[in-house]
């Protein structure tokens, strides 16, 4: 089960990200061709207070004009159709427009809470899409790395874990630039890694990227074995140890340059 800092962490990934991102979500997930969105007052306001995660009026290229919500939905939660009920009925009250509902799930399996009621006075269900059975090719093909990093939670088909990671770190570095902003994404892959299991090897794969990009900006073919080897060192000892860089340098027996320039590439590691 997520705590409450992990939950919170994740939702405040999407919050960052979601205008970036709803375009193409419309478009390749919910099949929707909008043609104009306008934002909504996200406070629900009669008896209760709500605020869902999305909430804007789309007009389609059909002419419809409705109230779309998503909620990205990390927990198992029993009573999520409730809430979604509750939703529904609100926002037609406020808005006395067509509603279309999805719940976007981020966790690993699909989850068991119910997406329908069925009674006397009351039939209502809600879409549910589990973000898991997803092709990740969708994310990874984008040029913004809002969507790239979501490709973590996609479905990596048949591919070796460690080959997509170093697939969709390949495609922030492209798509992202500076070095502020390529941290901010690698930190927020960081977080969204921990849903999937996948953050000591997301690690493993940047800091083996490290060592190979300045393996490859040193000279002759005969040292680059030798340099791999100081380079893991020297990061070891960078990541792990309370050591200056100058007695990094020393104990390593590599020049102070050499230390300096692991230290610049890691500072775009996650924390």
């Amino acid at each position: 089960m997520k705590s409450k800092k992990q939950a919170n962490q994740y939702d405040k990934i999407f919050k960052e990200n979601i205008e970036a991102v709803i375009p193409s979500l419309m478009e390749n997930i919910l099949g929707i061709s909008a043609v104009l969105s306008e934002e909504l007052p996200d406070d629900i306001q009669h008896t209760k207070e709500r605020k869902p995660d999305v909430l804007k009026k789309i007009t389609d290229i059909q002419g419809n004009i409705f109230v779309l919500q998503i909620e990205f939905q990390v927990v198992d939660e029993s009573d999520m159709i409730y809430r979604m009920a509750e939703y529904n009925v609100m926002l037609a009250r406020k808005y006395k427009l067509p509603i279309e509902q999805f719940v976007i799930y981020l966790g690993i399996k699909k989850p068991k809470f119910s997406t329908r009621i069925e009674s006397k006075l009351l039939n209502y269900n809600f879409p549910l899409i589990t973000f898991s059975e997803l092709d990740y090719h969708i994310f990874l093909k984008s040029d913004k790395p809002e969507e790239i990093i979501l490709s973590i939670l996609a479905n990596f088909r048949e591919e070796e874990p460690k080959n997509v990671l170093k697939e969709i770190i390949h495609r922030i570095e492209e798509t992202t630039e500076g070095d502020f902003s390529l941290r901010r994404y690698m930190q927020q892959l960081r977080v969204l890694s921990q849903l999937r299991n996948l953050e000591q090897k997301l690690k493993e794969i940047i800091m083996i990227s490290i060592a190979e990009y300045i393996n490859e900006e040193k000279d002759p073919a005969f040292m680059i074995a030798k340099e791999r080897e100081q380079t893991k060192f020297v990061i070891n000892l960078l990541s792990e140890s309370d050591f200056s860089i100058e007695k990094i340098a020393k104990v390593t027996g590599v020049s102070l340059d050499f230390v300096k320039n692991i230290q610049q590439q890691l500072k775009l590691l996650p924390e």
